[in-house]
């Protein structure tokens, strides 16, 4: 992703020192891709740093975590006051407000920089997120919009706020992925278990719902699903083992939410699914024990229409949570996150591009205080004409005993935000009885505390 970041720089018509601590990598790199190119290749932090015209600007793309720290550690004795340090990686958004404070002593510029679309995104134009001190940002701007993807309402980029305001949006961003990713391939286990379609069936169903939804991460499970094993012909998809790796960065997201108080529950289940498919061994001695699915007759034709419109459905739920989250954020760590500006950056270039989230910029735009997407004047039709089709999907993959924990989740946070009354109460009143918590009451303000029978 860093050399596709040096070479799309170089495209657009800026010269780039390139440092890598694993110098063949370095040699490989202008050797091959970067050769004849505006690339100058440097083997050590000081000759990289000396090779840059001051205000100097480094990009780091470094995994997540103490190598961040190692780094800039080491740039820091060859930097000057008024250089910029991007960190262009996936950071926690708590380190990026360590680093931002320490940085700032120095006299050192630094942005937290969320970027988002893979390899072919940083090559062709990603989405991208900052966040930092905002003359910082316009010091750079030209260059991250010149780089930036594109759609017709302009770069995937903009200021976001302050600190690591940047970082966090992108950690909601992949938290949102996550659960896209998930909600995708329980349909796509449905349909395969349930209907017994071959994934060259699929592929053609997924391919066909998304001229509607437009969106990047069921476009490439079209292609996935269509894709043969060189070896043996078959389809790969059947070949490919059922236990997903992640970095953590959806689970920074669950777990932020629990630290704020925002439900997020088909984030948080795509977190768990994961987790769960770790276990294949325990799940393959379950399975010996209780068995796997329920048989069942069904009309594909009905099935695949309930289930196209329960998959766009919960999509836009997870989107709702992840975008409850961020207003929650923009008002505790005084962000002022523009929610409509992030809808606009998500259009193009990166993961979780999708056709709707151009209504969920105009929702945030003609509502500025909304609370919730649930709530947005343009989704009420969805809402009212798809919440029964996802009810009954829910139902099915839990007739047969499929495993829809994001699906399950998506619907249960529709339900919980449109009820008038929860079992809360209940919560309370045990509460109260066994810690003396007290509660509150219907009928009188105040706080309570009852001598319960013992």
């Amino acid at each position: 992703m860093g050399q596709n970041l040096v070479l799309n720089l170089v495209a657009k018509g800026y010269g780039v020192s390139v440092y890598n601590i694993e110098d063949l990598i370095t040699k490989k790199f202008i050797k091959e891709r970067a050769t004849g190119k505006k690339v100058k290749d440097t083997y050590s932090y000081q000759e990289l740093v000396a090779s840059l015209s001051q205000p100097r600007k480094v990009l780091l793309l470094v995994k997540a975590g103490e190598a961040v720290d190692l780094v800039i550690g080491s740039l820091l004795p060859y930097l000057e006051e008024g250089d910029i340090i991007i960190d262009g990686g996936n950071s926690h958004y708590a380190d990026t407000d360590r680093r931002y404070k320490e940085l700032k002593k120095r006299g050192i510029q630094f942005l937290g920089t969320g970027v988002s679309g893979g390899e072919f995104g940083a090559l062709h134009g990603p989405a991208i997120m900052p966040g930092g001190d905002r003359n910082t940002y316009h010091r750079v701007e030209e260059i991250l919009r010149a780089i930036a993807a594109r759609t017709a309402e302009g770069p995937c980029v903009a200021y976001l706020g302050t600190g690591s305001a940047g970082h966090f949006v992108k950690m909601v961003h992949n938290g949102i992925e996550y659960a896209v990713m998930q909600l995708i391939s329980e349909v796509y286990d449905l349909i395969r278990k349930a209907l017994r379609i071959s994934p060259d069936r699929i592929s053609v169903i997924f391919k066909n719902w998304n001229q509607l939804q437009q969106s990047y991460l069921l476009e490439i499970t079209h292609h996935i699903l269509a894709q043969k094993d060189e070896e043996t012909g078959q389809a790969l998809i059947d070949l490919i083992l059922d236990r997903a790796q992640q970095k953590g960065t959806g689970k920074w997201s669950a777990q932020e939410a629990l630290e704020l108080g925002v439900p997020l529950p088909t984030i948080t289940a795509a977190v768990t699914a994961r987790n769960l498919s770790a276990l294949k061994q325990e799940r393959l001695v379950v399975n010996s024990i209780w068995g796997g699915l329920r048989e069942k007759v069904l009309k594909e034709q009905e099935v695949l229409g309930l289930l196209e419109d329960a998959l766009y459905l919960s999509i836009l739920i997870a989107y709702a949570e992840g975008m409850s989250l961020l207003r929650t954020a923009s008002e505790r760590y005084n962000y002022r996150l523009p929610l409509e500006q992030i809808a606009l950056i998500w259009q193009g270039g990166c993961i979780i591009r999708a056709a709707f989230l151009q209504p969920i910029y105009q929702a945030y735009f003609t509502e500025p205080d909304l609370t919730n997407l649930i709530l947005a004047a343009g989704f009420k039709k969805d809402f009212r004409d798809k919440s029964p089709r996802l009810r009954k999907v829910v139902m099915l993959a839990k007739e047969i005993g499929l495993f829809i924990p994001a699906l399950s989740a998506a619907l249960d946070y529709y339900d919980g935000l449109r009820s008038a009354e929860l079992p809360a109460n209940l919560i309370q009143a045990q509460r109260d009885y066994f810690g003396a918590h007290t509660y509150q009451r219907k009928d009188k303000k105040g706080s309570y505390h009852t001598d319960w029978p013992r």
